[in-house]
């Protein structure tokens, strides 16, 4: 089951939701028939979770939105990228574990 800490992402309100943001955002480029997207589905459900109120996490989903993932050259899903203040602070292609997502995240933080 999804969390309901996760939100969807769209080329519409990325700019809003995204850059303005005023705390560090997470966000999982994916799509539906990505196998390695939805194996590390969970680990991002468990982050959204764990970091609620200190990181926003959200989905980018490549196939309805194509504008966004271009701008970032997003080449491979899934892809991770950890924005703070509007830029992007770092990234992550392909299934990791946990570990690398909280490495990531304390890194922003």
């Amino acid at each position: 089951m999804a969390s309901e800490n996760v939100m969807a992402f769209t080329d519409a309100n990325f700019d809003q939701e995204v850059l303005k943001s005023d705390i560090p955002v997470l966000v999982d480029f994916w799509a539906t028939w990505c196998a390695p997207c939805k194996a590390i589905a969970p680990l991002v459900d468990a982050v959204a979770d764990e970091y609620a109120g200190k990181v926003k996490v959200g989905k980018v989903n490549v196939d309805e939105n194509q504008a966004t993932p271009a701008k970032y050259n997003v080449r491979g899903i899934p892809t991770l990228i950890m924005f703070k203040n509007g830029a992007v602070v770092d990234q992550i292609v392909g299934h990791v574990p946990k570990s690398q997502l909280d490495a990531l995240i304390a890194k922003t933080l």
